[in-house]
């Protein structure tokens, strides 16, 4: 197959890194891929004096790494921040949006471009977007292909398609794995850091706070791309680390008793299985994937918006006996083991050949 990836900003967000999988491993397996993005947003003074202010340096100005430069896949950036169009696409067997905005453009691109398909990896309802344009995306007349199953069941519900295929995200056990561990004198947890008020960072460091109170020698471990901020501080104490090489992330995740995962919604949460890869179980709230991956004893769920169960969890863990312990990471590194992008590359590779050969989208009844 001839295929197109048209992409936002190729950052190091995970939903990009999950393109850059998949695109790489198509294209090892014969495919001919190609991937258009645009150039990160032009951020006005403003933003960027506040940046300054933060020290966090001149918006914009500074290189940013993409998980593209990972792997060897034709990867055109366009020269301004603008709607892909026919001229940017090659003529192609099927041509991919990866979020609301690209589907609005791949929705407008010609038939010589390829079957048009949506790779939907969050349901993108959120305040900073135009909401009802976000929502027209998903009934426009695009194959859809998503990663949990709570995104297949509200694609039926919400926007009346029962023609969607499910394709989980997985986990490479190349670059998330740990030896055999046992549980720290000095318990630690960790988690992601993140100012975006749906991934929950509040929520855990709430959690962390109350369960310190219990627990006077835990430890917090946090890395993200985003420094902390005034308004949302990290514990004096906390080992943190702001972009992470990718090779160190394993490290720290296998440096935890217990991974934290307090988002509010989320369309997978690639975290979970990363940590868990790493022999690390994980706390975490019923969002994306976590119902799933949370299920056989790998973790433990705790309800959202709910600081204090989650502190609970932490000290559960905490007080977990040796073997005990062992018993949740082993279960974690199975269940992670059951992910592979080599599974995940079949399904999304189906999909694809689902999407050319069934053009007509069939509604729920």
């Amino acid at each position: 197959m001839k295929i197109t990836f048209v992409l936002p900003h190729a950052g190091l967000a995970g939903g990009i890194r999950v393109v850059a999988i998949y695109a790489d491993l198509l294209q090892r397996r014969g495919h001919e891929v190609c991937v258009i993005s645009l150039p990160k947003p032009v951020s006005s003074w403003k933003s960027r004096l506040k940046s300054l202010a933060k020290g966090q340096g001149w918006s914009n100005f500074q290189p940013e790494a993409s998980h593209f430069d990972y792997v060897d896949v034709p990867h055109r950036i366009l020269e301004s921040f603008r709607p892909v169009v026919d001229r940017d696409v090659p003529d192609g067997d099927v041509v991919i949006a990866t979020w609301w905005e690209t589907a609005e453009w791949v929705a407008n691109l010609s038939e010589s471009k390829g079957t048009k398909a949506y790779f939907i990896q969050h349901h993108e309802l959120h305040e900073y977007f135009p909401i009802e344009r976000v929502k027209a995306t998903y009934s426009l007349p695009l194959h859809k292909i998503t990663i949990a199953q709570w995104l297949v069941d509200l694609m039926a519900t919400e926007y009346g398609d029962c023609d969607v295929d499910l394709v989980p995200n997985s986990v490479d056990l190349k670059q998330f794995s740990a030896d055999l561990r046992s549980k720290q004198a000095n318990p630690t947890v960790g988690m992601m850091y993140s100012t975006v008020n749906w991934k929950g960072c509040d929520l855990s460091l709430k959690a962390f706070s109350l369960a310190a109170r219990q627990i006077p020698n835990l430890q917090l471990v946090a890395f993200g791309k985003h420094q902390p901020t005034a308004d949302l501080p990290l514990p004096a104490g906390t080992k943190f680390i702001y972009k992470p090489e990718q090779h160190t992330i394993s490290d720290l995740y296998s440096s935890c008793d217990a991974w934290l995962f307090g988002s509010r919604v989320e369309g997978f949460g690639l975290p979970i299985l990363e940590a868990m890869a790493c022999r690390t179980p994980v706390i975490g709230t019923p969002v994306g994937a976590a119902p799933e991956l949370l299920a056989n004893g790998a973790g433990i769920i705790v309800p959202s918006e709910d600081p204090e169960a989650m502190a609970k969890a932490i000290a559960r863990i905490a007080q977990l006996d040796p073997s005990e312990w062992s018993s949740m990471s082993d279960q974690a590194y199975k269940t992670a083991h059951n992910y592979t992008w080599e599974d995940a590359t079949d399904l999304f590779e189906s999909a694809l050949y689902h999407s050319i050969s069934f053009r007509t989208k069939i509604a729920c009844v």
